[in-house]
């Protein structure tokens, strides 16, 4: 039997009504899974595949889905079912028909992220740990934040770096950083739901121009790292960074914050990728040391 036709079967036990796909049409854009869509021309599902060993990732990702649809905030694909199949992971989940978004869309963003952010927990972490790209990412449940980021984010992805060959460069600068934490992350924030992967290729918008966010790390943290992650890449527009700010203010200082929580970005993407990530990686780490 197909991968294709277990799959089938599971959807249509989850759903309850029959499904019988056609030929899958391959999706491109991603660089960690293979993704099809499955369709029988009345129904469409949106795939992921990849090693049977990964399933916990896709496991990981449904639950952070189910998380964000339950905030009734911001629109996210609804999950449907994972498991595996012929030695394969998968992951099904609802395929949203996307479409272009303008500035009113981009302001609908920003209110609604703010509402996700509102959601909101007594301490840091997660139910679970999942993954932030392809790199395990562990949410453990942690009364203080600057230990949470220092343990759990930061720390992590130094200590990667080094086993990585980085140097001791890296390894000295970071250490320095992490012993200026208390200073460097200077509120008490709120453990509030977080996307943790939201750059721009992680939003779009449907066909009625709804924004759509998806392939989320979640955890809950300062809605910061979220705002922050959001700008690493090219920024989401102006009128989405109004909206946010008019729904929910941003307290002061989150411009030295910002770099500190997008180091944790910029370092994963130099453990996964190498290239031009460590030096920008360095150079930030410097300058974040400048300001104490």
């Amino acid at each position: 039997m197909s991968i294709w036709k277990r799959i089938a079967e599971q959807i249509s036990s989850v759903t309850g009504e029959a499904f019988n796909p056609q030929e899958p049409k391959h999706v491109g854009g991603g660089c960690i899974n293979t993704a099809v869509k499955l369709s029988d021309g009345q129904s469409t599902f949106f795939v992921k595949l990849n090693r049977a060993e990964l399933l916990d990732m896709f496991e990981a990702e449904s639950e952070g889905l189910a998380a964000l649809a339950a905030s009734q905030s911001i629109r996210v694909p609804i999950p449907v079912c994972s498991g595996v199949a012929e030695g394969q992971a998968y992951f099904v989940m609802e395929a949203i028909p996307m479409g272009h978004g303008g500035s009113k869309s981009m302001e609908l963003a920003g209110r609604q992220l703010a509402e996700m952010h509102r959601v909101r927990e007594n301490r840091y972490g997660w139910q679970r740990d999942n993954t932030i790209g392809s790199t395990p990412q562990a949410n453990t449940w942690t009364d203080d934040w600057v230990d949470f980021w220092r343990q759990h984010r930061l720390g992590f992805q130094l200590e990667l770096a080094v086993r990585n060959g980085y140097g001791r460069s890296i390894q000295t600068l970071g250490e320095h950083l992490l012993d200026r934490f208390p200073v460097l992350i200077d509120h008490a924030p709120q453990p509030s739901l977080l996307h943790g992967d939201l750059w721009g290729g992680n939003l779009a918008y449907d066909e009625s121009g709804g924004p759509v966010i998806y392939d989320p790390a979640v955890y809950y943290g300062d809605r910061e790292a979220d705002l922050a992650m959001t700008e690493l890449f090219g920024g989401f527009g102006q009128a989405f960074y109004a909206a946010y700010r008019e729904a929910w203010p941003i307290d002061p200082g989150y411009g030295v914050r910002k770099s500190l929580y997008n180091l944790y970005h910029i370092l994963n993407h130099a453990n996964m990728f190498g290239g031009g990530y460590l030096g920008q990686a360095t150079g930030l780490m410097e300058r974040l040391l400048a300001e104490v």
